[in-house]
């Protein structure tokens, strides 16, 4: 099974630039997409019934604004929110339930310039971590795919020590994501990829791309149970149409 996930900076402008012309030469299982930045009534057939596959949205109160999707080639069991108002409502997370995994799409909030909201994105974090763990301990297995907006190491940066301050580098936020992977979880690319330079994200200014002055702030992360059904990670760097880039998963069913 091959499950991409893409934050798109807004899917109708992504489509654009491309994004439908990856979906049908890529064709992955399961595709999750975050900052839709739509509505399902503002989106067309093509959005929303790409061919051979089923959608699911969970959008933001606030126009234009976060959201998260996935398009499946299977049909789920059931298909949820993380079930908190004060994030369902800028559309966070979206859950796709399958008979022993669960497929979840995430948009972490951006603790924005001198932490202002940081305290909110770690209530989101530890709001999440509880209902992945609540899932595991059911007897469900969990991939949660998405923009973390955290880069969690020196190594996730072109430029760490510049950003000690910054949005996604601080130390609260690094020390979250320590602690999320050490309670059982895998960050499935650094199962596969130790090396440095290998980012998911750009700034739009100063010719960061082509300069590739970046960061990995995108992840599929996994517990513990699946990690004998790890095949492969790829990030997809040379795929525009967004300021992220996809990147790819493929687990053993």
């Amino acid at each position: 099974m091959q499950i991409a996930s893409w934050n798109v900076n807004g899917i109708r402008a992504c489509a654009k630039k491309g994004f439908f012309d990856w979906l049908s030469q890529t064709s992955p299982d399961i595709v999750c997409l975050q900052e839709t930045r739509a509505e399902p009534t503002q989106l067309g057939d093509q959005e929303l019934h790409p061919p051979g596959y089923l959608s699911y949205w969970q959008s933001a109160e606030k126009k234009g604004y976060s959201g998260v999707a996935l398009y499946s080639k299977h049909e789920p069991t059931a298909v949820r929110t993380l079930g908190h108002p004060e994030f369902d409502s800028e559309g966070r997370v979206l859950f796709l339930e399958f008979d022993s995994l669960v497929v979840g799409s995430a948009y972490f909030p951006n603790s924005q310039d001198g932490g202002k909201r940081l305290e909110y994105k770690l209530k989101f974090c530890d709001t999440l971590k509880s209902e992945l763990e609540r899932t595991v301990a059911s007897g469900k297995d969990v991939i949660l795919a998405g923009d973390y907006n955290i880069a969690h190491q020196p190594i996730d940066l072109a430029r760490p020590a510049e950003n000690e301050n910054s949005a996604g580098y601080l130390p609260e936020e690094r020390a979250w994501m320590s602690s999320f992977l050490s309670s059982g979880y895998i960050d499935t690319f650094r199962h596969f990829d130790p090396s440095p330079g290998r980012y998911t994200w750009w700034s739009y200014r100063g010719g960061a791309r082509t300069r590739n002055v970046g960061w990995r702030i995108d992840y599929h992360c996994v517990n513990e149970r699946l990690r004998s059904r790890l095949q492969s990670v790829h990030i997809q760097a040379d795929i525009h149409g967004s300021d992220h880039c996809p990147i790819l998963l493929n687990v053993k069913t």
